[in-house]
């Protein structure tokens, strides 16, 4: 079980921190990811991170502008986006799953989303 929160309305320049926190199952035996989805358009993953934290994936249009993080403690995820763009809005899923995959299908647990709206 996966709840996002932090989404909201923005301008384009601001930042935004997503969180999911997860119940049942413990983050850091997972690979995590966060997945957008923009209405008439499938799922896009932005980001993901190994389950040893070795190895992480950023979409190219976030590229330098998004970090994924985990915090075992908690066992929740975070998604920190600067530097948003309008072309970000969408809704944002986090997501776990065993293997490293950059398409959403790879991923077996899902949150309900958030959404994030980037407008002047």
């Amino acid at each position: 079980h996966l709840v996002e929160s932090g989404g909201g309305l923005v301008q384009p320049g601001e930042s935004l921190r997503l969180s999911c926190a997860a119940s049942g199952i413990t983050l850091d035996y997972y690979v995590i990811a966060w997945v957008r989805q923009v209405p008439g358009k499938g799922r896009e993953v932005v980001s993901s991170l190994s389950d040893d934290d070795k190895n992480t994936y950023y979409a190219d249009s976030v590229k330098g502008r998004f970090t994924i993080s985990r915090d075992v403690a908690k066992n929740t995820m975070d998604l920190q986006m600067n530097n948003l763009k309008v072309e970000d809005t969408a809704v944002y899923y986090c997501a776990a799953g065993a293997w490293l995959s950059t398409r959403a299908s790879g991923y077996d647990y899902w949150g309900q989303g958030t959404q994030v709206t980037v407008s002047s």
